[in-house]
């Protein structure tokens, strides 16, 4: 079992000036506002599972204007595709597996991503689910620290078909902490 750690997910709130105050203290859904110092290696949450319809898969290539013949055609896939049938777009199996543990961290943005995999395919009607675990962290700005994040999203019984690691900057609760233990200033 992995290590207990404390709960993430709406323990506080955002408190907007523009809403009524009884509003404004209700923790908000899917949020969170940890600092970098909150930040724990070894944590891991997991999502539900989502099942990929046809509907969204088709609406997400339409989006992006994928119209490959795996993603958007059955009959090439089916008679001249590798693997007989339509893929789901790799991009969306990582937009839908990210979001799947993705929470709205009021402290936290996006610095990018590494070692992005796509190691099985994903067919239109698979379910997937995310596991996300902390790796690591590292003192980078004057105002925020480096948070390391790996992704790692699952089909089916467990087959994973997707890894990567998300790289986001979060800021300090007490910047003077880390004087003198940054890389830039």
């Amino acid at each position: 079992m992995s290590q207990m750690f404390a709960p993430t997910v709406g323990v506080a709130s955002t408190h907007p000036k523009d809403m009524p105050a009884a509003h404004a203290e209700i923790p908000v859904w899917n949020a969170e506002n940890w600092f970098y110092e909150d930040f724990a290696a070894g944590h891991k949450i997991r999502s539900l599972r989502r099942t990929i319809s046809e509907g969204e898969s088709h609406l997400f290539n339409t989006l992006v204007l994928d119209i490959h013949p795996y993603v958007q055609d059955q009959h090439f896939a089916a008679t001249e595709g590798v693997f007989g049938k339509r893929l789901v777009a790799g991009a969306f199996v990582f937009s839908a597996g990210l979001g799947l543990v993705a929470t709205n961290c009021i402290n936290a943005f996006s610095y990018g991503y590494d070692r992005l995999r796509f190691i099985r395919p994903v067919f239109i009607g698979d379910t997937i689910y995310t596991i996300r675990e902390n790796l690591e962290k590292r003192p980078k700005y004057k105002d925020m620290g480096l948070i390391r994040a790996s992704y790692s999203v699952f089909k089916d019984e467990g087959d994973i078909v997707l890894y990567c690691e998300h790289i986001q900057t979060v800021k300090y609760r007490d910047p003077a902490a880390w004087a003198g233990q940054t890389e830039q200033a």
